[in-house]
């Protein structure tokens, strides 16, 4: 059970995952050995999964996000998870939902250029076998980067 410390603990590692026991100590009131208990007890516990860079994908090149939907025209165990394989073995694709409604998958994708994306679809994507259709939308500006989850 997290109580108000915990999720105080785990909103300012979500937007600082630096934090030192003693930085978080402070910030807690806390001594820094008990927000290092904390911080060990809540990854333990599952609720912080990992940590990681947040890298600019601008400068790494990745001129072009985008949001693929994936139509499937047959469904089954074997062609989910086939489908799934692809989408493991493909960087550009970062994330992939299942999906209720019309679309069965949703793929956020980041590639170098139009060309890239063009080659990721048709290539990839539409010859997979149990694709029906895809329909994608490029970002134009992103509003907000992803967020830390409410706490």
């Amino acid at each position: 059970m997290l109580d108000a410390t915990d999720t105080r603990l785990l909103s300012a590692l979500q937007k600082d995952a630096h934090l030192t026991a003693h930085q978080l100590g402070e910030m807690l009131n806390l001594s820094p050995s008990q927000a290092g208990r904390r911080r060990q007890r809540l990854e333990a516990e599952g609720y912080i999964t990992g940590y990681a860079a947040r890298l600019d994908p601008l400068k790494l090149g990745l001129q072009v996000q985008g949001f693929v939907q994936v139509h499937l025209g047959t469904h089954g165990p074997e062609q989910s998870a086939s489908f799934a394989r692809m989408v493991d073995t493909r960087p550009e694709i970062t994330s992939a939902w299942t999906m209720t409604g019309e679309a069965d998958y949703l793929l956020h994708i980041y590639c170098d250029d139009l060309s890239a994306l063009n080659s990721l679809l048709h290539q990839v994507i539409l010859p997979h076998p149990a694709v029906a259709r895809v329909q994608s939308q490029i970002v134009m500006d992103q509003l907000k980067r992803d967020a830390p989850l409410p706490t």
